[in-house]
């Protein structure tokens, strides 16, 4: 399996996962000039954008390092983005989420950052 199937797995078992927690699904693979966001979600009045990373080894740190600050100031324009478009969402109140997928057997769960970071 190639790297880019891989991570549309682990985007597809991250959305899984929120979708068992109770969490609606706002959007996928949200994208303009400043970059994308894998998930945007809801859970009652929060609206969480969610960054789903996986990593076949930890030699340059694993997943959810590679959520570095360059890719959190990406993720945050983009979501400034997404909120001007949505109007609907300009009261929500919002964070930031990290689900980073670790190589390990299949089925096991990833490692959940709530709130991993701040505008």
């Amino acid at each position: 399996m190639d790297r880019a199937q891989r991570g549309k797995d682990a985007e597809k078992r991250a959305e899984k996962l929120l979708k068992t927690a109770g969490y609606k699904i706002i959007s996928r693979n949200y994208s303009c000039r400043y970059g994308e966001i894998d998930l945007i979600v809801q859970q009652s009045d929060t609206l969480i954008f969610v960054e789903v990373r996986y990593r076949n080894n930890q030699r340059y740190g694993g997943a959810a390092s590679s959520v570095n600050f360059h890719k959190q100031q990406r993720i945050i324009k983009t979501a400034q983005h997404f909120l001007c478009q949505n109007k609907k969402y300009a009261d929500a109140t919002c964070r930031f989420d990290v689900l980073a997928f670790e190589a390990e057997e299949a089925g096991s769960q990833p490692l959940w950052y709530k709130d991993a970071f701040r505008a």
